[in-house]
C-alpha cells in the first residue's frame, strides 16, 4: 500500500523503447494533436487498454452468466453508459465497439482537441496554451487541464473564460469566426 500523498504512475511505458515504427507513429500523434510529450500518448493508450480489458472481462462474464444474473448486465450497461457520456461509443454501441477503439478516439475527446476543432485556437499547440493560461472555460468554470476528457453534454459549454482578454472580439489572437458546431 502506497502513501496517499504520492501519486502512483497511471500509465505503462512501451516494453521496447527504441522501435522505429512506434516512435514515428508517436511523433506524428504529438505533431497532430499538439501534445506536450509521449507520456500523454502512453496515458491515452493505458486508458484504452483498461477499457478494452474491462470490455473483454464483461464479454466473458456475459457469456458465462445466466439470464437471471442482473449484476453483470447492470455492470455492462454502466460501463457502456460511461463511454457514451464521453462520446467514445455511439448511443447504440456495444462491447465489441469498445474493442475497436483506437488511441485517436481518446485523443479526439481531449479538451485541447475540441478547443482546436471548435475554432477557439488556430493550432493544437495554441489550444494547449489557451487552456493552460486559463483562457478556456467549461460551463463558466475555468479549466487548465488540456487532457481533460470532455463529455458530450459539455461540448457546447466550452467558451472563453469571462476573465480572459480573449473574450474581447478585437483581440489580435482571436480567430474572427468561432465555429459553433464540431
Amino acid at each position: 500500500m502506497g502513501s496517499p500523498k504520492k501519486n502512483k504512475k497511471t500509465y505503462e511505458t512501451p516494453p521496447h523503447p527504441w522501435q522505429q515504427l512506434r516512435m514515428e507513429d508517436e511523433s506524428r500523434l504529438i505533431q497532430e494533436y499538439g501534445l506536450k510529450n509521449k507520456k500523454e500518448i502512453w496515458k491515452a493508450e493505458s486508458n484504452l487498454r483498461n477499457y478494452r480489458r474491462k470490455a473483454r472481462e464483461l464479454l466473458a462474464e456475459v457469456g458465462r452468466a445466466t439470464e437471471t444474473s442482473k449484476g453483470v448486465k447492470k455492470e455492462k450497461q454502466e460501463f457502456l453508459d460511461k463511454l457514451k457520456r464521453y462520446g467514445l461509443v455511439s448511443q447504440d454501441g456495444t462491447l465489441d465497439d469498445v474493442l475497436g477503439l483506437k488511441v485517436r478516439d481518446i485523443l479526439d475527446r481531449r479538451l485541447q482537441s475540441i478547443v482546436n476543432k471548435k475554432g477557439y485556437a488556430r493550432t493544437p499547440k495554441q489550444a494547449r496554451q489557451f487552456i493552460v493560461h486559463g483562457h478556456i472555460a467549461l460551463n463558466g468554470q475555468r479549466v487548465t487541464i488540456p487532457s481533460y476528457l470532455v463529455k458530450t453534454t459539455e461540448e457546447n459549454q466550452i467558451s472563453y473564460s469571462h476573465t480572459s482578454p480573449m473574450k474581447n472580439e478585437a483581440h489580435p489572437e482571436r480567430i474572427e469566426k468561432v465555429e459553433e458546431e464540431l
